[in-house]
């Protein structure tokens, strides 16, 4: 679970109280010191160093972690060049380097202590810094510079799936690389259809804009209206639709040790998951003084849906959101039945011996639903974007509304079902899960959507960082 394990480092590092300073010198060598450990990739030179190097706390994390998280890292880099120090703030310092792969910038931070031996209690990796000089491109040059970067990746089978950068809804740059299919080994095409993850929450949160639009629900509704016991009736009570849609809710999320133990055969409906959830939910925390990631929030918005529309969820999202946008290539399939043209989500497994590959069959949802797991392409996502920054599905104030961030209701990067930064340049959303990594950024105002869908466990992150750099360049005052 790559995702899952480089965020939990990650965190780590961040929740280390810093020491009071720290000698450039030391922290320098010792950071460059883990880059030539990580350009070995040599997984059992790395457990050696993290056992003589590493902190007692953070070297005590299971052996599996430090190695899964340096070897995904060598993985999608194969290994980095030094361009210099970032920043040293009290006991983390930050170096900026280049992957050796694709050429591309980034960092990698490291913690350290502040006193000899200087071993390493947090590593992390970072965004790349801004451009202070970009360089404008012709429509040419960037489908040129992104084919180049794209064939880096596929060709050392780092990545796997279909990308697309538009302006004003029409490509600049698409392809598609990798299989669908390994067992039979299928190529992805550009209508290959991927599992979303949580992106489809998008779809979710404008079905009951729509819903608001016609004056069925309204954000400030309690949950008691549309589910009185759900968790409970006091709760209920408590429970804005505006809660559930920006996270702020208090719920949990929904895969639980007991969702893993059940037939995945058994959960089909919006019914079935929600007699799920409601077995292991109780309020977090007091609706909008908080935010947690809930895809339970979410499914209970499917919930809300059904019952203020008389429709079933999928019935009302095809009608409502897919069909308005011509989104024929779209939908939550059930995976026990012929569902042409769908990708396979794999999972790299790290060993000694190399890289094996596990698909995620067995690990993910029978169908989607209003938390996640449905199917698209990204030509049918950027009819979506393009269908929304129009008005064709709800107006447009509505979509302004629900795709800004809600720091008032403890929100201060989420809207309504969409990832949106503070300074409102963006918004969209990712889906991460085994075997599948996903996302689309619409950059506000630029005319400008980046989408990228594969079947490869964490494997978009690198190329919608890419996309976002070009636009970046090309919006630059």
């Amino acid at each position: 679970m790559k995702a899952m394990i480089l965020t939990f480092v990650i965190v780590l590092l961040a929740s280390v109280a810093p020491a009071a300073g720290q000698d450039l010198a030391s922290a320098e060598k010792r950071a460059r010191e883990l880059v030539s450990m990580i350009n070995l990739g040599d997984r059992s030179r790395f457990e050696d160093y993290v056992k003589n190097n590493f902190e007692g706390q953070f070297r005590d994390l299971p052996m599996e972690q430090h190695l899964r998280f340096y070897s995904s890292v060598y993985d999608s880099s194969r290994g980095y060049d030094v361009t210099g120090v970032r920043s040293l703030e009290g006991d983390l310092i930050t170096l900026n380097v280049k992957s050796k792969l694709t050429g591309e910038p980034g960092g990698i931070a490291v913690r350290i202590e502040d006193k000899e031996p200087y071993r390493i209690t947090g590593i992390g990796l970072r965004a790349a810094l801004p451009e202070q000089d970009p360089k404008k491109m012709s429509d040419a040059e960037i489908a040129r510079e992104m084919e180049a970067f794209m064939k880096k990746l596929s060709d050392a089978d780092v990545f796997s799936g279909t990308v697309l950068l538009a302006k004003d809804g029409k490509p600049v740059y698409k392809g598609a690389f990798g299989v669908a299919n390994r067992d039979f080994d299928v190529p992805n095409k550009f209508d290959t259809k991927f599992n979303l993850g949580s992106m489809n929450k998008m779809f979710t949160s404008i079905a009951i804009a729509k819903l608001i639009e016609q004056g069925k629900v309204s954000l400030e509704d309690p949950l008691s209206k549309f589910l009185p016991d759900f968790p409970d009736a006091e709760s209920a009570k408590k429970i804005q639709v505006k809660h559930l849609l920006s996270h702020t809710a208090g719920l949990g999320g929904y895969f639980s040790e007991r969702w893993d133990q059940r037939s995945r055969g058994s959960i089909r409906t919006v019914d079935d998951m929600i007699a799920l959830a409601k077995e292991d939910e109780s309020l977090r925390f007091e609706p909008g003084t908080n935010w947690r990631y809930s895809n339970t929030g979410m499914l209970v918005l499917g919930k809300i849906i059904e019952v203020s529309s008389g429709e079933n969820y999928f019935d009302f999202v095809r009608k409502n959101v897919l069909e308005p946008a011509g989104m024929e290539n779209t939908g939550c399939f059930e995976l026990d039945k012929v569902n042409k043209n769908l990708a396979v989500g794999y999972e790299k497994e790290f060993t000694d011996s190399g890289v094996e590959f596990r698909n995620n069959i067995f690990a993910h949802v029978m169908r989607g639903g209003p938390q996640g797991g449905c199917y698209s392409t990204a030509e049918d996502l950027l009819k979506f974007s393009t269908a929304l920054q129009a008005g064709k599905i709800v107006g447009k104030d509505l979509v302004d509304q629900f795709t800004t961030a809600k720091p008032e209701l403890s929100s201060p990067n989420y809207g309504f079902g969409f990832q949106a930064p503070p300074d409102g340049s963006r918004f969209g959303h990712g889906g991460g899960f085994l075997g599948i990594s996903a996302n689309m950024d619409v950059f506000r105002g630029t005319g400008w959507t980046a989408i990228v869908l594969s079947n490869y466990g964490g494997a978009g992150q690198t190329v919608g960082s890419k996309m976002a750099r070009i636009v970046a360049s090309q919006t630059a005052q």
